[in-house]
This record gives structure tokens, sequence and C-alpha cells, in this order.
């Protein structure tokens, strides 16, 4: 079972190491027969309510990334969508201000008549933290999963490829003042799910310690594919539940 934990004190701003890193993919493929193993546990967890659920994929990933996960949520009973804006390359995916993303979510609160859940994965948590503020009446609740929304990308082995994909500095005025948005504490229920053995992220920015609204959950994961971890979909079966 996941371990929900506060955050630590000490927040290290210094990116994973080498070795982690170059364990990221032999440690994702290590998770699939883990997750086939765990299919009738995961299938035990409460039936949902039917309540829309958006999942935000990763950096220069699409929806096709979540596909795991979204069917899934489905199979438990919620209405599970993907983002529908290709590939995530940034502000090029959202819009500037995210604007895109925001009317895709109203979007789906209107059809629906009820407010939606996100789900994002690393870079689509960021975004979602982002559209909880400023969509604040369409969304339900957030639910990050490997986020590195409580520091600064160079703690990070991605933000070359952030700049790169994006056409955005991390340092640009734009993106530090949505970084700090971000990082202020959200209008709605949130929870995020973290892992300090993370390849690609420093784990110990993907949460706040003791931010009001939000819990972290500790799992055991490698960056890649971690929306498909056994234990990450069962932590978010869990939440959207409400277990505590």
């Amino acid at each position: 079972m996941p371990q929900e934990t506060g955050a630590p004190s000490d927040l290290s701003l210094l990116p994973p190491s080498k070795l982690l890193w170059a364990m990221e993919l032999p440690r994702a493929f290590a998770g699939v027969p883990q997750l086939i193993a765990a299919r009738r546990r995961l299938m035990a967890m409460p039936r949902g309510d039917g309540r829309p659920v958006m999942l935000l994929p990763g950096l220069v990933n699409s929806d096709r990334s979540n596909v795991v996960l979204r069917r899934y949520l489905n199979a438990l009973g919620y209405r599970a969508e993907g983002w529908g804006l290709g590939r995530n390359f940034g502000g090029k995916a959202i819009g500037a201000e995210g604007e895109m993303l925001f009317e895709r979510i109203r979007r789906l609160h209107a059809e629906t008549g009820e407010q939606v859940t996100l789900i994002g994965v690393s870079l689509g948590g960021i975004m979602a933290r982002l559209a909880a503020h400023r969509v604040t009446d369409a969304v339900r609740e957030v639910i990050t999963i490997s986020s590195p929304y409580a520091g600064h990308p160079h703690a990070t082995n991605v933000w070359r490829v952030f700049e790169f994909v994006s056409g955005e500095k991390v340092d640009a005025d734009t993106v530090v003042r949505h970084r700090a948005e971000v990082l202020a504490p959200l209008p709605v229920p949130a929870t995020a799910i973290w892992s300090r053995s993370d390849g690609l992220v420093n784990g110990m920015i993907c949460r706040v310690e003791n931010e009001p609204g939000c819990r972290a959950i500790e799992v055991r994961s490698s960056h890649l594919w971690v929306q498909m971890r056994a234990e990450v979909l069962e932590a978010v079966a869990g939440v959207l539940d409400g277990v505590r």
C-alpha cells in the first residue's frame, strides 16, 4: 500500500543522481509485471460515481501515455478523459496563459454538470494546479503524480528538454510568475503523489510540507511510466473514493 507522508524539512535543490537517471528505463519496465500481478487487487477498489476526470500528460507525452490510467478509472466507473491537446510541449499545447486547457476543462464541466477532477503527470500536474487557480469553479480536486511544482526546474534532469520543446526559458518572467502561482496553496482539495527514488525529478520538490488542503502520498517508483505503477493506480483510486 502507498504510504501517506508529510514533506521532509530538507528540500534539496539537486537533481536526481546519474545512477537513478540511468536506471529509469529498467525500473519502468520492471513495473509492468507488478501491474499485471496486481490486477485483481486494483479491480477490488471501490467503484466510481461517474464523475468527470481529466488526465493531463507529462512533458512531450500525449494522451496515449495515460491510456492505462484512463482505462482503469473508466473500468472503476469514473468518466475519465484525456486532455485532447496533443503532446505536452508546454505553452505551445495549452496556450501562453493556459487558455486552451481552461476551455477544455470548462467544456467538460458544462457537458457533465459536475466539477472536473484533474489528474496530472509531471508537467501535466503543474498545469493542473495552474488550472485550479484560474478556473476554480470548474475544478473539483487536483491529483499530481511526480509533478515538480514545489522547486526550481534545475532540480530535475529534464529542464533542458523543457526549454528545447517549449521554446521557453525556465527563468523567463512568465515561467517564474506561473511557477509562483502554481506553488500557492490550491483553492480545492489536492493530493501530491511522489517518489524519493524518482530519476528525472527530485521527489522532494513534488510536494510541499504541510501544504494547506494538500496531502502527500509517497510511492516507490521511477518517473517513467509512474502513472502505470500498481501502487500509484491504487493511490489514485483511493483518493477519488475519499479514503484517508
